[in-house]
């Protein structure tokens, strides 16, 4: 499912200057027309632009490239220190808001003085202080709102603040005409919109700012100081100058500063933070550890192996920020709308005006609904006024933003909270398509089962049942001579050289007894088969039964080959020369949550497959334990053909969701229509997948559909009431019904109900 930019570089940039989608748009055309950018996405809700180019493309081009299109970016994403919200320009919005309205304070007592009988000043009087007053705040203090209009006019575009800018300026200008001509003085009214336009710019880019809190809470989890040892003596260094190699010491309470290896000390460490797993897990030496997470008993030494942007906490926080700034296929609706909605705006605010001025009879008659109960309305006002009443609210009331907010603050929200809890999703159309699928293929090592292999039998000519019809499978007498010490010193001196689970297992279990193992003379290996590898002389082969019966040796042992399948083992055969003397059989246990996890994607509607390179009987006995359907068991399957199995499912025409473990199944993980890589915390492959679970259980994968449902259910809800308000609205404001004032206020509060209903998602519980 995933687009290959592996020769891509990618670059992200913070924006400035931008008021809606439409300014969004207009970035990304003017990126992705510089050569060598392959894509350019632009996220209004976050401020970003993530760009895939090549090489040769510099950050000075695509800056001015941001620059050519009216628009700038923000220096301090460029130095990497990744801003989400610059507080100065918050700080400074929320400045120009208050001193707009105070401005604005005297407008609204002077309309007090028109609307009651006290004659405190004359007509002329009011009309000249209101025209002062409003010349200040919609010139002034709304200079950055009219120089982003302009913009937008010169790159052949109008965007949000083209509308308040046009709406404000047709109002004053009324506030000079009433000099020249009887009409109503609505310069105030300009005023009133354009200091709500600030104040409302200010909350909306404070909520979007919380909405992206997730990241910075996450960045905020790295420890700031790390203890090291250097030249014999402890010393508090700056977490950016922990170099690999450098012993750190962390003491209980503290933050491990980055991944590492425990190489003294024994303790519980809790990694919720990055695992959303409230239970502490034990480390001691050889144990590795993941940076932010909280020591919490005793004294660890920590080695370590990776720092700077190469922690696993510095991945997260980027995989985040490129899933935010991605697209969900539903946002192609709503950006087709938003490019074409200030354009319609804009002419069904002049077919206003202009039906007002020339039917003003017609027009009145559903104004006149309202007449009663509305104190705006007046329909005995000359027509011209009523006209530019009218123009004027369709401007401001109309809100694209709404529709540009709906997707993106949705997923900033929904993709923070899922890496709170381990989810790593690494864009949008992975939340989209999970919603659609059929079908969960489940490989079983490592993501049904531990992926921990441990030997219980081995079977010895002489340890073997007789049969009842007293005969024998044994190619030759001479395997009586192999005791099990014999079979576990061959098979595990010939593993040495593999670095399979199971070989390992056989390794494990020989070290265990104390058996001393040879150094294998020749070594070679058919993956997913078997190996054969060169012992004392002697030619050494373990596999299953496939691989000797390719390399031509009888198979033997089949009864007791049998019976352990039946019982979910895992066999191997283990051959010297050209007779099979013994049989190793391991079992890896089944995760505790995986039965439970299972059935609740079977209670979803979901069909789940299991496929392995196991055998049928062992494959089959483990799809039973957790309830997964037997003739949904692919068996013996290769690593490299399980990309032909996901595809054999998508042509009879079901949308699969591969699970895996990111590496040996990365093919088929691209290959599914949303791949899910299962790891724990820093072995999982985090770029091979398009969603990654870090706890490495399947309950995980669970919660990521019940994430994937909640976000999209977020975006549709989003949607929905953008576009019910912009349907509703207009229409109102069309016919004189609305005041531009409780116009420009209602544009926001929709914009800033979208933020709101997005945002909580963040209190989901999982």
């Amino acid at each position: 499912m995933q687009t290959d930019q592996s020769n891509l570089e990618r670059t992200d940039l913070s924006l400035s200057g931008m008021s809606c989608t439409t300014c969004a748009s207009t970035i990304e055309e003017s990126l992705q027309d510089v050569e060598g950018v392959a894509d350019a996405s632009v996220n209004f809700a976050t401020e970003r632009a993530n760009v895939h180019h090549d090489a040769d493309v510099d950050v000075d081009t695509l800056v001015s490239a941001v620059d050519a299109a009216g628009y700038g970016v923000r220096d301090e994403l460029l130095e990497d220190e990744q801003e989400m919200e610059d507080e100065a320009e918050l700080r400074d919005m929320r400045r120009r808001a208050i001193r707009a309205w105070i401005v604005t304070s005297p407008i609204v007592l002077l309309m007090v003085f028109m609307w009651t009988p006290l004659e405190v000043l004359t007509g002329f009087q009011i009309d000249v202080a209101m025209l002062v007053f409003a010349t200040i705040v919609v010139f002034y203090y709304g200079r950055t709102t009219h120089e982003s209009a302009y913009r937008g006019v010169r790159n052949g575009t109008f965007n949000m603040d083209s509308l308040i800018s046009i709406g404000t300026l047709v109002a004053w200008a009324t506030g000079v005409m009433v000099f020249a001509m009887p009409m109503e003085n609505y310069a105030g009214v300009g005023a009133m919109i354009m200091a709500s336009h600030k104040v409302g710019t200010y909350l909306e880019h404070r909520a979007k700012g919380r909405a992206s809190a997730a990241i910075e809470g996450l960045v905020s989890m790295q420890a700031e100081t790390a203890a090291v040892e250097r030249d014999g003596e402890e010393v508090e260094v700056p977490i950016d100058e922990v170099e690999v190699g450098d012993v750190m010491i962390v003491r209980p309470g503290e933050k491990v500063p980055v991944d590492g290896t425990v190489i003294d000390g024994r303790s519980n460490v809790d990694e919720s933070m990055v695992t959303g797993e409230s239970d502490p897990v034990t480390k001691e030496a050889g144990d590795e550890v993941i940076g932010a997470t909280v020591n919490q008993a005793g004294l660890l030494k920590v080695r370590a192996e990776k720092v700077g942007d190469d922690t696993f906490l510095s991945q997260v926080v980027d995989l985040v920020e490129e899933a935010q700034g991605t697209k969900v296929p539903i946002q192609a609706l709503t950006d087709r709308v938003t490019n074409y909605f200030v354009p319609t705006v804009l002419i069904l605010a002049a077919l206003s005006f202009v039906l007002w001025v020339l039917f003003p009879d017609g027009m009145a008659v559903i104004a006149g609904l309202g007449e009663a109960s509305l104190p705006w309305v007046d329909l005995a006002l000359d027509p011209l006024t009523l006209g530019i009443f009218a123009a004027v609210a369709v401007l401001v009331i109309s809100c694209p933003c709404a529709l540009g907010l709906a997707t993106p603050t949705a997923l900033m929200a929904g993709t923070g909270k899922a890496a709170e809890n381990g989810i790593l999703f690494r864009d949008g159309e992975a939340i989209q398509t999970m919603k659609d699928l059929d079908v969960v293929v489940l490989d079983k090592t490592g993501t049904i089962t531990e992926g921990n292999h441990s030997v219980t039998d081995v079977v010895t000519e002489s340890s073997r049942q007789p049969r009842s019809d007293g005969g024998s499978t044994v190619a030759d007498e001479s395997a009586a001579e192999f005791d099990e010490r014999d079979i576990v010193r061959l098979a595990a001196s010939a593993e040495r050289g593999s670095e399979h689970p199971i070989g390992q297992a056989i390794i494990d279990y020989a070290e265990e007894r104390d058996i001393e193992l040879a150094e294998p003379d020749e070594f070679d290996s058919v993956p997913g088969k078997g190996i054969t590898a060169t012992i004392d002389g002697q030619t050494v082969s373990v596999g299953n039964t496939t691989f000797f019966e390719e390399v031509g040796i009888p198979l033997a042992f089949e009864a007791e080959l049998n019976a352990l399948e039946e019982e979910g083992k895992t066999t191997v055969l283990v051959g010297v020369e050209d007779e099979v003397v013994g049989v190793v059989s391991t079992a890896d246990t089944i995760k505790e949550e995986s039965y439970d996890a299972i059935q609740e994607l079977h209670d979803r509607g979901l069909e789940t497959w299991m496929i392995t390179g196991d055998n049928e009987r062992t494959a089959r006995a483990i799809a039973d334990e957790v309830d997964i359907d037997p003739d949904r068991v692919m068996a013996g399957v290769l690593p490299e053909d399980k990309i032909d199995k996901v595809r054999e499912l998508q042509d009879a025409g079901y949308e699969v969701a591969m699970v895996g473990d990111g590496i040996n199944d990365a093919p088929a993980l691209k290959q599914a229509n949303v791949g899910v890589a299962i790891g724990t915390g820093t072995d999982i492959a985090i770029q091979s997948s398009d969603v990654s679970l870090v706890r490495g259980s399947l309950d995980a994968l669970v919660n990521s559909f019940t994430l994937s449902e909640r976000i999209f259910s977020k975006i549709k809800q989003n949607l929905f009431w953008a576009f019910v308000y912009n349907t509703v609205a207009i229409p109102i404001a069309f016919f004189g019904l609305l005041h531009p004032v409780i116009a420009v206020v209602a544009m926001f509060t929709s914009s800033l109900s979208v933020i709101t209903n997005s945002a909580r998602l963040r209190n989901l519980e999982l």
